[in-house]
Formats: structure tokens, C-alpha cells, sequence
């Protein structure tokens, strides 16, 4: 069942987040003020390819995993939709299907504006359409960055900026050693692979190097960073 209202650490999320920040009092009040909460359990559907779209949603807790199906009916995860960030605005202005299937990745708490009151809201704030433009900018650039990394980076550089990215958007710090951080959102080899464009046979024997050189420590639930600056340095001398 929907909970009405954000906690205390979800709504600071949405407030902190990168692009929800930059936003006018104004604005970010008139977008809570007809957002709506909805809570989903790890695995859930969120929506489906082909579905229409009937809501702008961003994170507050946990992640979306966004994936697609090849042709052989494998279900492929291209990208997780982290706290603080929006999703699902190209689609509120163009009125066409959802592209790919989202489902729940952990415990996954989103904020929903319906596309009816996001319609009210552009026409009552027309700051809102630049902040989404240097938004669509922005996902641009990352897009053209990681096509850039995916065709002159070795995988070695490119899983340790995705580790990288990973400490600064879940990194909980270690209790026994604070230089160590934890990746809180847990990822199979295999769903790391995808995002990287490689086997999870590759995955593994690079994390395993990583492993072995101190870096970071692969335990049963997850991986642990313990060198952030070793991994800056693979990124950057692989580049």
C-alpha cells in the first residue's frame, strides 16, 4: 500500500538531488506539492515497455533497473536510476510508449508526478523546460562519454570508473574501517557485466586483479572499495 508522505532520508534525497537542487523555492514546492508516493519491494514491475506514459517519477530510495530484452528473450540491464535522480520526462512531452521495462532494484521508494499535473506545472513555471533541456543535455554528454569509454577504454579502466560511480551514489562507510566504503546497492557479476558490454567471465577475473592488488574486497553480499585513489589511478592510466 502507498505511503503518503517521504521520510526524513527520502526527502532529503530528492532535495539534495543534482538537478532537483538548481531549482527555484517555487518550483520544487509546486512539484512535491502534486507528487505522490509509491513504494515497490525488490523485483517489482514499475512499467512496462509499451506502456503509456502516465507519470514523471524520480527516486528516493533504493534504484530502478532499467532493461531490455534481446531477441533471444534475455532480459539485458542497461542502466540503474539512482536516488535523487528524475526519469520519464522525454515521454511526458512526446506522448509515445515507454521504450523499456523497469523494475525495482532492492526496497525502492518513488516520487510520481501524474503527466496531467506535470502539463499544469510547465505551463505554470516556464523555468521548468531550460531545467530540463540542461538535463537532456546532460544525460547527452553522459551518453556520448560512455560510448566514448565503451569504444577506446579497456574493460579494466571502464569497471573501475562504474565502481567509481558506484561509491559516490550508494558508498556506505565501513563500521570497522572508515577508509573502506561499502557499495550499498548489490549488483550480481553478471548485471555488472551489462553495464559494462562485457562477460561476466571477464568481470570476474578483473575484479579478482582488483582484489588481489587491494583495491576492493568482493564479499558474499556485495563489494567493498577499499583504495579509492588505486581506482582512480586504473581509470586514468588505462585512459
Amino acid at each position: 500500500m502507498d505511503e503518503p508522505i517521504l521520510t526524513m532520508e527520502e526527502r532529503e534525497a530528492i532535495n539534495s538531488g543534482r538537478w532537483f537542487s538548481t531549482l527555484s523555492p517555487s518550483l520544487r514546492h509546486d512539484i512535491l506539492r502534486c507528487a505522490h508516493v509509491k513504494r515497490f519491494k525488490d523485483g517489482d514491475l514499475i512499467v512496462a515497455r509499451g506502456d503509456p506514459p502516465s507519470e514523471w517519477s524520480a527516486v528516493a530510495k533504493g534504484a530502478v533497473r532499467v532493461s531490455s530484452t534481446s531477441l533471444s528473450g534475455k532480459q539485458i540491464t542497461l542502466t540503474y536510476v539512482e536516488p535523487g535522480v528524475w526519469f520519464g520526462d522525454v515521454a511526458m512531452f512526446d506522448g509515445d510508449q515507454r521504450t523499456h521495462d523497469a523494475y525495482a532494484h532492492g526496497p525502492t521508494t518513488l516520487l510520481n508526478v501524474a503527466r496531467t499535473d506535470f502539463q499544469k506545472i510547465l505551463s505554470a513555471h516556464v523555468e521548468l523546460y531550460e531545467a530540463l533541456m540542461r538535463l537532456q543535455a546532460r544525460r547527452i554528454r553522459t551518453l556520448f562519454g560512455l560510448v566514448e569509454d565503451l569504444n577506446t577504454l579497456p574493460l579494466r579502466a571502464r569497471l573501475a570508473k562504474q565502481l567509481l560511480h558506484l561509491v559516490r551514489s550508494y558508498g556506505v562507510p565501513c563500521l570497522n574501517d572508515g577508509n573502506e566504503i561499502r557499495i550499498g546497492l548489490q549488483l550480481a557479476q553478471e548485471e555488472l557485466a551489462q553495464l559494462l558490454g562485457a562477460s561476466r567471465q571477464r568481470v570476474n577475473q578483473e575484479l579478482k586483479s582488483m582484489e588481489r592488488e587491494d583495491a576492493i574486497r568482493i564479499e558474499q553480499g556485495g563489494l567493498v572499495v577499499r583504495n579509492r585513489e588505486m581506482l582512480m589511478r586504473i581509470a586514468e592510466a588505462e585512459s
